[in-house]
Parts: structure tokens; C-alpha cells; sequence
């Protein structure tokens, strides 16, 4: 049973994590967002980075709300399924948040 439970613990450890990380990573996405339309502006350039740090932020989103259904839940096997979507979610998230930025450094630079 002591198994049991420290693999529980560290599920749930896990889902706090992304819970929180994701959460504050869409703020992140929308003050990137505000950035890049006033710089846009400025230099009267479009861009296609602010929709696809957009999309990143819906990513986040949906990976903190699916992390805290996850959390809430009392089914072990459904927690564990959550946490693997939210998870999936999140890097999906962390790999287009690195695609925006090389290609806004690109564009501006």
C-alpha cells in the first residue's frame, strides 16, 4: 500500500505542477501578445506571431483547466488519464511557444 500511495502523491504532484505552470504561462502569452500588437504597430508590420502565441495561450488554458479536473477528480485510472492529456497539452504548448519565438526573432530581427 505505501507504493500506492507515494505514486498517487506524485500523480497529484504532477497535476499541481502543470496546474500552476500553465497558468501562469497564458498571462505570459498574453502580455506577449499586447507586446508584439504594439511593436507591430509601431513598426507597421504584420505578424504572425501573435496568432500563434494565441493559440499557445489556448493551449496553456486548456492544459490548466484539464490539470485541475485531474486534481478534483477521485477515479485513479481517470486522474491518470487527465494528467496524461493536460501533460500532452502542456509541451504541445512549451514546443509552439518555442516555434513563435524563433519566428518573431526572425521577423524583427
Amino acid at each position: 500500500m505505501p507504493a500506492e500511495s507515494f505514486i498517487e502523491k506524485q500523480e497529484e504532484s504532477i497535476s499541481i505542477h502543470i496546474f500552476s505552470v500553465s497558468a501562469a504561462m497564458v498571462g505570459v502569452c498574453l502580455t506577449v501578445i499586447g507586446l508584439l500588437n504594439i511593436i507591430s504597430t509601431l513598426k507597421r508590420i504584420a505578424t504572425l506571431g501573435d496568432e500563434i502565441v494565441m493559440m499557445d495561450a489556448a493551449l496553456f488554458l486548456v492544459s490548466c483547466i484539464i490539470s485541475y479536473m485531474a486534481l478534483r477528480t477521485k477515479s485513479r485510472k481517470r486522474r491518470y488519464i487527465l494528467e496524461k492529456i493536460a501533460d500532452v497539452c502542456f509541451l504541445l504548448g512549451l514546443f509552439l511557444m518555442t516555434t513563435a519565438c524563433i519566428l518573431i526573432v526572425r521577423q524583427f530581427i
